[in-house]
């Protein structure tokens, strides 16, 4: 329809991580666990966490305004600003508000959207909320931000490991760089108690693990069935072969190697032409995908069968899933992030980047991006930036990281409480919590 606006979608992108990380060859040693456990078996690397410091308020306040300063925007361009997160500190009180802080000096307080909540979600429900408002009537010609921001830690045991921290911010325009492909998304939504926070008094999550293994893989077969029936033609003649790249949620990064196998393992299904195009995997012709997510016969043979696709087109996507951790909400927009700088800049346009989004609960989505040449030079340049801090981090021992997470559970909901962390360790430009007055007031600064 003539009346949309051209190419909408990212037209930049800043992202926020912890100036702090622990190595996990240091906590595989610190837990007394079977070498290779954390680095081999989750795929992980390094984890960053954050002190008493940061909250979810700061690390957003951090991602938003290096954002606009990054890009040369002023506040008032922006028209709508939507907050996706699951780490809750005011069950009234919405991130976005206090990010209004922001907006003061411009003077510009009409800016539509508020808070979206779902586990890892809601920063795609933030997403698909700005693209649906500039696509309506009461777009008003300005921009929008998007901004999934999370920090992920678990009590001890076996899902402390797979924890981490930080923040995506996105611009949100005509004329972006990645284009959201119109018409092309599957939504796939469920009950299941696979992890959730019931307890408001924690910050850990309780997890039913293997469920949340069968959610996602389950998730992830329907939103692909979905993405290829909008496709036409029943999405009889898409594949995998019609991506360059496929970025996906990465609770940690050998999920995410079996997730590009199990894609492999649908289009394999999905083939008229099995024998062609697969040779050699002839004895599961009939198989059965529901009854597949445990199968380990099944797991190794895709796997290994789809290796090269893995290396080439999903295992660049998970630089800072593997150094930082999961991040919730900011996960899936972290692949994206560490997909663009993976390559030369003027290898991008063109490029068509798969996105699978999911937050448990549960809540799953599957869509695709188009690389353009608008401004890309600029938002990979910026994103470099942003990837040299991996190497400006302070590299704290499993003791120290413990010894921070006690602090952030004794001090949770305290009122007042001033935080007892080192500001120096502190990136400059964060914005850190000050204090908390006797009203549970939260007020922040920013260091210079």
């Amino acid at each position: 329809m003539d009346h949309w606006p051209k190419d909408v979608g990212i037209r930049a992108i800043h992202f926020v991580i912890p100036s702090l990380y622990v190595d996990q060859t240091d906590l595989e040693q610190y837990d007394q666990v079977s070498e290779g456990k954390y680095t081999v078996g989750l795929g992980q690397k390094q984890m960053g966490f954050c002190t008493d410091l940061e909250d979810v308020n700061s690390l957003c306040l951090t991602a938003v305004s290096q954002l606009i300063e990054n890009n040369g925007i002023n506040y008032s361009d922006i028209g709508r600003l939507e907050v996706g997160t699951e780490t809750i500190i005011d069950k009234s009180k919405s991130v976005k508000t206090v990010l209004m802080k922001l907006f003061e000096p411009s003077g510009n307080f009409q800016v539509e959207g508020i808070d979206t909540t779902n586990a890892c979600y809601g920063g795609t429900a933030a997403l698909f909320n700005a693209l649906s408002w500039m696509e309506s009537s009461a777009w008003d010609g300005r921009l929008a931000v998007v901004v999934a921001a999370d920090i992920a830690i678990y009590a001890k045991g076996n899902a402390r490991p797979t924890g981490g921290a930080g923040a995506v911010a996105m611009l949100i325009g005509p004329n972006a760089s990645l284009v959201i492909e119109r018409g092309l998304r599957g939504t796939y939504m469920n009950h299941a108690y696979d992890f959730f926070k019931p307890d408001l008094t924690s910050e850990y999550p309780v997890v039913d693990g293997k469920l949340s293994i069968e959610c996602y893989l389950n998730a992830l077969d329907q939103c692909y069935k979905s993405y290829l029936n909008k496709c036409g033609g029943g999405g009889t003649n898409v594949d995998l072969n019609g991506f360059d790249s496929f970025v996906f949620h990465t609770p940690y990064c050998k999920l995410v190697q079996k997730s590009l196998a199990r894609l492999y393992l649908n289009d394999f299904v999905n083939s008229d032409t099995k024998d062609e195009d697969y040779p050699g995997l002839g004895q599961y012709k009939d198989v059965h995908l529901p009854s597949t997510f445990f199968d380990r016969d099944i797991e190794k043979t895709f796997m290994e069968r789809s290796k090269t696709i893995y290396e080439d087109k999903t295992k660049p996507s998970l630089l800072l899933a593997s150094r930082v951790g999961n991040m919730y909400t900011a996960s899936v927009y972290s692949g994206l992030v560490s997909y663009l700088v993976s390559l030369p800049p003027e290898h991008l346009p063109g490029k068509k980047i798969g996105v699978f989004s999911y937050g448990s609960g549960l809540a799953s989505s599957m869509y695709s991006i188009r690389v353009v040449d608008n401004g890309l030079l600029s938002l990979i340049a910026n994103l470099k930036k942003g990837i040299d801090r991996l190497e400006e981090r302070i590299r704290l021992t499993p003791e120290q990281f413990t010894e921070v997470l006690e602090v952030r559970q004794k001090s949770l909901h305290q009122a007042p409480y001033t935080p007892v962390s080192n500001k120096d360790q502190l990136f400059p430009g964060t914005w850190y919590l000050s204090c908390i007055d006797e009203m549970h007031r939260r007020f922040y600064e920013r260091k210079e």
